[in-house]
């Protein structure tokens, strides 16, 4: 007799179970996706005990037939597949059949349903997978499911179950997600006899956001809306005032199907960059829909994961899309927590006085009268220039002002901050490029890579007048990305960004904020992260074409590294080459740097290379974009001023114009914020001038 067997039925739906209800969380996704696969418009939730004790799904649905109800308790039975066809163009969101048997073999399951509204149903009980009651039973039209004791007859999956608050944890996340899912359902979610979710069904996202995160979240998202020949995408997106910990906070919605995809979230994360801190993550809930035929939903036993058949244009799509939604934003956090009432709700009191009139004296003899330093220059205070005007314009130190010339801004003045960015070392620009003599002269390859690289129309887009950006290359980069970015949003979408306020100058604090003020209020500005993001702007360009600004050095640099991180650079050596950096193996675990771009800013050029080595150690692949940025960032934190450096007046204005000029000049590189400003009421408020 063959030692080979065929299991019988009740112990293939155990074994089944295994992988179709991990937890009670697991349970419930199943009989919600059952009800709105069903036509669903209200879906009642009731749990106990985390759902170890009951979970009940109660819906309004098209039901089961009667004839039907047993069938769908058998392995592997389903009405939303007929043939293998019918498994590329899947439009449910169950279809496999496996479901109920797998729940009702480690579990009490009763199941009421009606699949007309004449008030009789049927009902099916089942214990452990043995059926013990099926019957006629009054019941409206719908289904009611109840998952009694789960994991009764498996004890050694059931003592893996965490605690109740912990199984509720992945319970309300579940449901969460498919309200957020189906902003046209009403679901009410109640644990214990508490309601812990009510949505209306109405089809507003927003509302079922306020009714899961809070209406302040809610009311800090802005609206995502895109279409394109293969995909169309809706949702809403936090502003960057509006971080989380973690990615829990992103749902990716795919045809209805909440689903855990990289090829979404990362480009969603990247149209964020410098917008976000390191680690903090926005709150999204994004609808994709494509037609079924390019997705494939079939690759995960619960369902989480899919694959996309056109993944590198999708996640062009969805970049672009982010993207042109968060520059309808300006990224000024107010000071304060005081929010504005609506002006008709407050009144100032005036109270009038009699007093004898009184005549006019000349200024000359008023005692409070001013002196010509002291009075308020209005010409001082005229608008800021920008565009090319702005960027041209040098901050230099005025006369005898030692705290400023003694600063690192002073001593960068010619260079770091010249308009076009450039450093002006000896003839520097009239150098040919540095080709060291192992590298063929065929720097055009290795230039288009980089062009290709660029994200869409570089990370933003671009003012009408971007003397920084040159629109000459424009039909070399990002071919791609920009294609997707016009057809989706048209020639308008450059229009969007909100202007930057125009700032007047007051002072300084610490050496580290500049004050200044307009018509609206307060701002305190972040002298080190305005200068960050200027450099950035101009780094991110310049490194677009590194090769043809690489200059050899006068002094080679040596930089000696450990025996594993020096054989491990001597194969990523092209790598730096793609920055504009040269290094040549001069053995004994050591590099000499031969040649790097000019601009970069001068006496860094050993850090700024150990720096480059050691995140380019850390990447697994060529990566042209991240190396263009890393290096970028870098270049930028380097050169910028640093905090408690004195500025002068005019120093300090022309960085405020300079950052006026940025394409994005809200948060710096790092996705710290540049500006906070104080509203002219939010300062009556503190000092109690209004009362409401």
């Amino acid at each position: 007799m063959g030692i080979i067997i065929q299991l019988d039925e009740h112990l293939s739906n155990q074994i089944a179970a295994g992988e179709v209800v991990e937890r009670p969380a697991s349970v419930l996704k199943e009989l919600i996706e059952n009800a709105v696969d069903a036509g669903a418009k209200h879906v009642d939730i009731t749990a106990e005990e985390g759902g170890l004790s009951l979970i009940r799904v109660v819906d309004d649905g098209a039901g089961i037939q009667a004839d039907d109800l047993l069938v769908a308790f058998q392995r592997h039975a389903t009405s939303k597949i007929a043939s293998g066809r019918d498994l590329f163009q899947i439009s449910t969101l169950g279809f496999r059949g496996e479901a109920l048997p797998s729940i009702a073999s480690v579990a009490k399951v009763r199941c009421l349903s009606a699949s007309e509204s004449g008030g009789l149903g049927r009902l099916l009980e089942i214990e452990g997978g043995t059926v013990k009651r099926h019957e006629d039973a009054a019941s409206p039209q719908g289904t009611d499911m109840s998952v009694k004791e789960l994991f009764y007859n498996t004890p050694a999956r059931l003592k893996y179950m965490r605690t109740i608050q912990t199984e509720l944890s992945h319970l309300s996340d579940v449901v969460y997600r498919q309200a957020l899912a189906r902003p046209d359902v009403a679901f009410t979610f109640s644990h214990n006899g508490s309601v812990l979710l009510r949505t209306p069904g109405n089809g507003d996202l927003r509302q079922v956001v306020a009714a899961i995160y809070g209406s302040g979240p809610a009311k800090a998202m802005l609206e995502v809306q895109a279409d394109g020949p293969d995909f169309s995408l809706s949702g809403l997106t936090a502003m960057p005032i509006e971080t989380r910990a973690s990615r829990t906070a992103v749902t990716i919605i795919v045809n209805g199907r909440f689903v855990r995809s990289p090829a979404v979230v990362q480009p969603l994360l990247q149209a964020y960059h410098t917008l976000l801190p390191i680690n903090r993550y926005p709150l999204s809930v994004l609808h994709l829909r494509m037609h079924p035929s390019l997705l494939d939903v079939n690759v995960h036993p619960a369902k989480l994961e899919v694959r996309f058949s056109k993944e590198t244009e999708l996640r062009a799509f969805v970049e672009a899309a982010v993207k042109q939604a968060l520059e309808s934003y300006a990224y000024i956090p107010s000071g304060t927590a005081v929010r504005k009432p609506k002006p008709e709700t407050w009144q100032q009191e005036q109270i009038r006085f009699q007093l004898p009139p009184v005549e006019s004296e000349p200024a000359a003899d008023r005692g409070d009268t001013q002196t010509g330093a002291e009075q308020p220059s209005t010409a001082r205070l005229e608008a800021a220039p920008s565009g090319e005007a702005a960027r041209a314009e040098p901050i230099l130190p005025a006369e005898g002002r030692q705290p400023y010339e003694s600063s690192a801004l002073s001593k960068n003045a010619d260079s770091t901050l010249s308009g076009n960015g450039e450093r002006k070392r000896d003839s520097a620009a009239s150098r040919p490029p540095y080709v060291p003599p192992s590298v063929a002269p065929s720097p055009g390859p290795r230039q288009d890579a980089v062009r290709e690289a660029r994200p869409t129309g570089g990370g933003y887009a671009a003012p009408a007048r971007d003397p920084w950006n040159d629109r000459s290359r424009g039909q070399e980069q990002g071919k791609l990305p920009d294609q997707v970015w016009r057809a989706a949003f048209g020639a308008a979408a450059a229009d969007t960004k909100p202007e930057f306020p125009e700032l007047y100058w007051i002072g300084q604090l610490h050496g580290t904020y500049i004050v200044a003020q307009n018509d609206g209020g307060l701002y305190l500005i972040d002298q080190h992260a305005a200068h960050e993001r200027i450099h950035y702007e101009i780094y991110y360009e310049k490194f677009g074409d590194p090769a043809a600004a690489s200059q050899e050095l006068l002094l080679p640099v040596t930089l000696s590294f450990a025996p594993d991180e020096y054989a491990a650079i001597r194969g990523k050596l092209p790598w730096f080459e793609l920055a504009g950096v040269y290094l040549e193996d001069f053995g004994g675990n050591t590099f000499i740097v031969r040649a790097v771009p000019h601009w970069l800013p001068e006496g860094d050029e050993a850090d700024i290379v150990r720096e480059m080595a050691e995140w380019i150690l850390k990447e697994r692949g060529i990566d042209l974009h991240k190396i263009r940025e890393k290096a970028a960032i870098l270049c930028s934190c380097k050169a910028s001023i640093k905090a408690n450096q004195a500025l002068t007046r005019e120093a300090g204005e022309t960085l405020l114009r300079r950052l006026a000029a940025c394409k994005q000049p809200y948060t710096c590189p790092h996705g710290r914020p540049i500006v906070v400003s104080f509203t002219t009421y939010e300062l009556e408020k503190m000092f109690k001038r209004v009362m409401s």
